[in-house]
């Protein structure tokens, strides 16, 4: 029986909270604030320790998502992530790693939270419950058939995620719903619906815990794989990294020494040669060309290298 009026102020939302898991109350972590720190701290790690599980549930969903995002990513689409609070901050987070990482530009993979860049340090009020604020940011990156729209919301309920995937599927992109609840609308309204279930949280409906977590996974999984499947990486090498500082420029030149297995000396003369470009540099010393017909052959195999190595070795 239902303990919260629906005549009571916001009482059809509460209702709908009262039955997600990622809401719910747990009686036995009452006297949470009494325990000591490390009897807590145990706690928390023997909660988190369940995340990877329920991801693990959801693996074949996954991959299918991702061989989607690939395939429209192949052709010139963008991954673009939408969410609320966490959720959308998690998105954020993601899409701004790929361009150091794997050289891609900004445009390419794009995170939107609620309310714009200030929701990131502080909340926007309103903004999640807007399904039509949610149409207009994708309405300014005038989204394509060739997109991706990624909605992420712990709950699977919230407005903007669901007005995003809503939206999107009208303008033919792929849609993926990445949701913390079985059963949700965000799941239920996109192409591929990704539900993790990781329960109750520690903290009740602090979805910045294993939630969170969950979805942090998720996004990693969608975008590192994606990029290996559109040849960013050669092996378990990031080798479209982008030396902009002095650690990532050592990495590049470690790059290159495990690729090739050159020495130091080998190593620094292709990568002048070639701009500092990792991948072109491997080319040169594995495939024996010169830095012209390396770049040429990484342009015809669209950036892959064993494509690129493939034909150099004729």
């Amino acid at each position: 029986m239902s303990s919260t009026p629906p005549s009571t102020p916001y009482g059809p939302l509460q209702e709908q909270l009262a039955h997600l898991t990622t809401e719910a109350y747990r009686p036995e972590l009452a006297e949470i604030d009494r325990l000591p720190t490390l009897d807590i701290a145990r706690l928390m790690n023997t909660e988190d320790a369940g995340v990877p599980t329920a991801v693990a549930a959801q693996l074949p969903r996954i991959a299918a998502a991702i061989d989607g995002v690939a395939e429209r990513m192949a052709r010139g689409g963008r991954l673009i992530y939408q969410g609320a609070g966490t959720a959308g901050r998690l998105g954020v987070l993601d899409a701004s790693e790929c361009p150091p990482t794997f050289n891609t530009r900004p445009e390419d993979v794009v995170g939107r939270v609620a309310g714009g860049p200030s929701a990131l340090v502080s909340a926007v009020e309103g903004a999640e419950d807007s399904k039509e604020l949610a149409a207009a940011d994708l309405e300014r990156l005038r989204v394509t058939g060739d997109d991706v729209v990624v909605g992420v919301s712990a709950s699977g309920r919230t407005p903007y995620a669901v007005g995003a995937v809503e939206h999107a599927r009208r303008r033919g992109a792929l849609t993926i719903g990445l949701a913390c609840n079985a059963g949700s609308p965000l799941a239920a309204a996109a192409d591929h619906g990704i539900e993790v279930v990781t329960g109750p949280e520690l903290i009740a409906g602090s979805t910045r815990l294993k939630a969170g977590t969950a979805q942090k996974l998720v996004l990693n999984m969608i975008s590192t794989i994606s990029m290996i499947r559109l040849g960013k990486t050669y092996g378990n090498l990031m080798v479209d990294v982008r030396a902009s500082n002095d650690k990532l420029r050592a990495r590049s030149r470690r790059i290159v020494r495990l690729a090739t297995g050159a020495p130091p000396d080998a190593v620094e003369a292709a990568l002048d040669a070639t701009g500092g470009e990792v991948k072109n540099a491997i080319l040169t010393i594995l495939g024996e060309v010169d830095p012209q017909t390396a770049d040429r052959l990484l342009t015809e195999s669209r950036g892959h290298l064993r494509a690129a190595l493939t034909t150099a070795r004729g």
